[in-house]
Parts: C-alpha cells; sequence; structure tokens
C-alpha cells in the first residue's frame, strides 16, 4: 500500500484520478487544491509530505491560463516552477517519488516531425518557460522513482475546456471560427489517469525520466472543433481561420506532436486513438457542455484552459 498526494485535484487530471481511485483501493489517497495544501508554501509542502508519510506525489497543480501568464508572469513562475521545486525537495528529503505533468508548450512548435522527450526545449511564451523551469528544478533535484510527463490539449467532463466549449457554442450558434494551422493531438484526461495509476507508482529510476503522452493520431483544432460537432449531432458550421486571423497575447506552437515512443517501449502500453477517446467523454457528457463553462471564452482558440 502506498500513501498518494495529488495535488490540483479540482483540475481536469486530478479529478479524473479521483473519479478511478476506488479502484486502487490497495492504495491510500490525499487528494488536495491549495484549500487543502498551498504547493507555493515550502513549509506547508515539507510538513504534509512528512505527516502523512506520503510515497508518491503526482503533480496536477499548474498555472494554465496561457495568455494570462504574460501579464501574470511572477504568479505562473511560482506555481509552475518555485512549487515543484518545494515538491521536489520534500519528495527527495522523505523519499517519495514525484510524477509531475509538463506540455508541450516547452517546445517551439517549429519542427517537421513529433518532438522526442530529449529534443531541444524552446518554449514561445512565459507559459511555456516557467513549465520548464519547473521541469529542470525537478532534474536538478532528482529525487528516486521521479518522471516528468508531457502532454498536450488536454480535456475531460471535469472543468473547463475546449470540448465543452464547442459543444455550448455548438448549441447556442450557427457557425464558429476554429484555429486550423496549430496541429497536436487531443489528450483525454481520464486515460493519462489511467496510465498514470496503472504505470507509474511503484517507479525505481534513479535519474529523472522524461515521457510523452498523449492519444494517438494528429489533428489541428478545426479538426477537432469539426469531430467534436459530428459526434455530438450539432449543425453548427466549423469555418476554418489562420492563427494571424485570430492575434493572442501569448504566441503558440505551429506543430505540437510528441514522440511517444519511448513510453510504449518502457511501459509496454497501447494509447487509444484520439476520436475513440472523445467519443467517449461526449458521452459521458451527454452530448452538452455543462453550464459552468464560461461564455466568454474564445471561439476561435479556446485552448487556455486545456494546455498543460
Amino acid at each position: 500500500m502506498k500513501n498518494i498526494l495529488v495535488t490540483g485535484a479540482k483540475g481536469q487530471l486530478g479529478s479524473e484520478i479521483q473519479e478511478l481511485s476506488s479502484q486502487y483501493a490497495d492504495h491510500y489517497f490525499h487528494f488536495t487544491d491549495v484549500a487543502e495544501l498551498d504547493i507555493c508554501d515550502k513549509e506547508a509542502v515539507h510538513q504534509f509530505i512528512r505527516t502523512k508519510k506520503v510515497d508518491v506525489i503526482i503533480n496536477c497543480a499548474a498555472y494554465t491560463a496561457v495568455d494570462k501568464a504574460e501579464a501574470e508572469a511572477e504568479l505562473a513562475e511560482k506555481i509552475n516552477h518555485t512549487a515543484v521545486k518545494y515538491l521536489a525537495e520534500a519528495a527527495k528529503e522523505n523519499n517519495s517519488s514525484l510524477i509531475h505533468i509538463s506540455t508541450d508548450y516547452v517546445f517551439n512548435g517549429k519542427a517537421f516531425q513529433p518532438y522526442s522527450p530529449d529534443y531541444l526545449t524552446d518554449p514561445v511564451n512565459r507559459y511555456g518557460k516557467t513549465k520548464l523551469q519547473g521541469e529542470e528544478a525537478l532534474k536538478s533535484i532528482n529525487p528516486a522513482g521521479s518522471i516528468i510527463i508531457r502532454t498536450s490539449w488536454v480535456y475531460s467532463s471535469y472543468g473547463n475546456n475546449f470540448v465543452k466549449t464547442m459543444l455550448r457554442l455548438g448549441e447556442e450558434r450557427e457557425s464558429l471560427n476554429v484555429i486550423y494551422d496549430q496541429v497536436g493531438v487531443p489528450t483525454y484526461a481520464q486515460d493519462l489517469a489511467r496510465f498514470i495509476l496503472d504505470n507509474c507508482l511503484k517507479l525505481k529510476n534513479e535519474k529523472i525520466e522524461t515521457y510523452h503522452y498523449t492519444n494517438e493520431g494528429v489533428c489541428s483544432w478545426y479538426d477537432f472543433a469539426i469531430e467534436i460537432m459530428d459526434m455530438a449531432g450539432l449543425d453548427c458550421k466549423v469555418m476554418p481561420i489562420p492563427t494571424t486571423a485570430y492575434p493572442t497575447p501569448a504566441k503558440r506552437p505551429y506543430y505540437s506532436l510528441m514522440d511517444k515512443t519511448t513510453l510504449k517501449d518502457d511501459f509496454r502500453v497501447e494509447i487509444p486513438y484520439w476520436k475513440d477517446s472523445l467519443k467517449n467523454c461526449i458521452t459521458q457528457l451527454g452530448g452538452q457542455a455543462e453550464s459552468n463553462v464560461s461564455s466568454s471564452t474564445s471561439v476561435a482558440l479556446s485552448t487556455s484552459s486545456v494546455e498543460n
């Protein structure tokens, strides 16, 4: 039996882990968000991990408001970098392992083939830079049995995300404009949660390993939106527009495909195709977005709440 701390428990991935946790009764889970544990408070982090005798930390907490990060750089750096440092230090001190969730945004999006885990990082916005700083802090401290998992375009039946926004707007509007020239892979948070719980709680590596996890396949945001409308049976017409037609405070990478070969070889897992996982999520949602999705979310590029 392991004591497992899940930070960011109210987010998409944290919520999915909590939903699945009853299937892993041989472990004890501590689910926290800022009200239960402020991971930016060094002493609180060390005390919690020490007193609860935490064996594994799954860090799902992050500042993910990509555009706001340009103006709130200090807060983004505090959550995405400094807090990761505190978690890593506490893990090292207490012989715990840390599973840290990162992002495709550590890359510049200029590649022409999927990024391998050891590809040169070069983030193009503040969010990506702070996430990379968090990775580097974890690597420098190097608590045993710890890993970094980079993912992209995360969605879930929980929280605010692109899928739920498209479902809601598809009910409300006759047409939508969606970016067609940014390419990546949607990731169903439930799939990633199950991968972590099935494979990552008993790692023995002495050096930090970095892996990439997304669903299989490739699409643009436009393709993604088209598929959402089709699966939900919505008549809303989706119109493709280039990134230049919808400028945002933060730059986005045009190409976000990540190579999962190392992960699949090391863990011997099969990863679901993105359309199959999307169908599962839409079925779970009943084809409708929840009422708490913000009406102010961008139509052209609703990504600030789906990026990790």
